[in-house]
């Protein structure tokens, strides 16, 4: 009999048949908590880099077993996981939103870092609640065609220069770190993890500890203890190889990512939202907010992403009241804009929270925006799916000009409404785009789904 310790590791394995099955026997026997007012909106999954290996599916799951309100997946240069995880969501009674993040050429801040450290003129940049993966046909499609081929480029390159410095544990692109992924999307991470995993190899017990000690400048006490945690190996050698004035590090160009102007184009195109992504204020790039947002919205951004943890949860105090004082400022200038709020943990590094506590003594204070820019999110990613009326699509601007407030009032009422099932949301793909619109609509004026 299939147990479901069995069915939690087929969540993550890498047939998607056998991780919807298991999402649905677990569905059937799990007696889920009632959901709660915590949020994840940014959890990468084994698509790019996740922490534990996890799918979208188990994801999804650990979400809804855990109360969240609302759960959204974020992949580095990939939808692959969209169609999974909006499933799981139906499957289990759980909001999901599907966003892509990646990194872009910011030429107004080309000569300041912004929010990727080491690198000037580059910023994380995301797009918000894809309501479906673009067809490969179309210029849509052949944007986010090249972003993967791009990254893979940049792997390659990356993996060569690395190799140079140390042959000894010298890595095949295709055949150590491909397998790392399901569907051939390798971010640095897994790179990283595949030289490690060569060294434990080529180098068995005390000799690992030998070459680490010399590879990464440590005493041999230091590496042995790097040895014996592998987490916080990967972490180190990631600094050392990947990193600026790392062994593989390369100064980025104006032609390594993407423009902003183009990104944000895409998104626009692809019915998503445009998000400004936030570090945590201490680099030159972040140091004034408003210019900051303006330039970006000018462009065409409509909303913003933060990692709160980055913000507060740190060991040295004072530091941490800096990261706060910047968080306060940054969340002030977004909703004097009326930007809605995108919020998450990554999930790409061992020891990160599940998802922010909202009700913790820093991150109160911010329940309501980050809550709401939830909310906002969902009812996009509903209307675009089922209504075509995305949030910033043509038929939102005329509803709603350049009220930005009174527009995020609409979304937020319908991604209020309960989790959608699978069959709520069969019958609006079937009435079609403009009834479905005013399903959703009467529904949010009511409080329920009454298609």
């Amino acid at each position: 009999m299939t147990t479901p310790d069995d069915l939690l590791q087929r969540l993550d394995a890498f047939s998607a048949r056998d991780r919807e099955e298991a999402l649905r026997a677990l569905a059937a026997r799990i007696a889920f908590p009632p959901e709660g007012g915590n949020v994840n909106l940014h959890a990468h999954s084994f698509f790019s880099f996740n922490a534990t290996g996890a799918s979208p599916s188990r994801i999804a799951f650990d979400a809804r077993r855990a109360g969240l309100w609302a759960a959204g997946l974020c992949d580095f240069d990939v939808l692959d996981g969209l169609e999974e995880f909006l499933r799981a969501g139906l499957i289990l009674g759980l909001r999901t939103t599907v966003h892509l993040e990646t990194r872009a050429y910011f030429p107004e801040y080309a000569a300041v870092e912004i929010n990727s450290p080491g690198e000037p003129g580059v910023t994380y940049i995301m797009g918000g609640g894809f309501p479906a993966v673009p067809p490969p046909s179309d210029a849509r499609g052949r944007f986010l065609a090249m972003l993967r081929r791009r990254a893979a480029d940049r792997n390659r390159a990356l993996i060569e220069r690395i190799n140079a410095r140390v042959p000894e544990i010298a890595i095949d692109y295709r055949g150590d770190v491909l397998p790392l992924t399901p569907a051939a999307a390798p971010t640095e991470r897994h790179i990283i993890r595949a030289y490690c995993r060569k060294a434990a190899v080529v180098f068995p017990t005390d000799r690992g500890a030998a070459f680490w000690a010399e590879t990464l400048g440590l005493s041999r006490t230091e590496a042995e203890g790097l040895v014996a945690d592998s987490v916080a190996l990967e972490e180190k050698v990631r600094s050392r190889f990947v990193k600026k004035g790392g062994i593989g590090y390369e100064p980025p160009t104006a032609q390594t990512f993407p423009p902003v102007a183009d990104f944000i184009a895409w998104v626009l195109a692809c019915d998503a939202i445009p998000l400004v992504t936030w570090l945590d204020g201490t680099r030159a790039g972040e140091s004034d907010p408003d210019a900051m947002l303006d330039t970006l919205v000018a462009k065409g951004a409509e909303g913003v992403n933060i990692i709160p943890d980055r913000n507060w949860n740190l060991s040295d105090p004072a530091a941490a009241a800096r990261k706060r004082e910047k968080l306060r400022a940054f969340v002030a200038a977004v909703e004097a804009r009326h930007l809605p709020i995108n919020i998450g943990t990554e999930l790409n590094r061992d020891g990160l929270p599940f998802a922010d506590d909202l009700n913790g003594p820093v991150l109160s204070a911010y329940r309501g925006p980050f809550q709401r820019g939830a909310a906002i999110m969902i009812g996009h990613t509903w209307l675009a799916r089922y209504a075509r009326f995305p949030y910033c699509g043509e038929q939102a601007r005329a509803e709603f000009g350049q009220d930005r407030a009174r527009k995020n009032r609409f979304f937020e009422s319908v991604g209020r409404l309960p989790p959608l099932t699978e069959a709520t949301a069969d019958r609006l793909r079937e009435t079609g785009p403009e009834r479905a619109f005013r399903r959703i609509s009467d529904s949010a004026r009511a409080g329920r789904w009454i298609v």
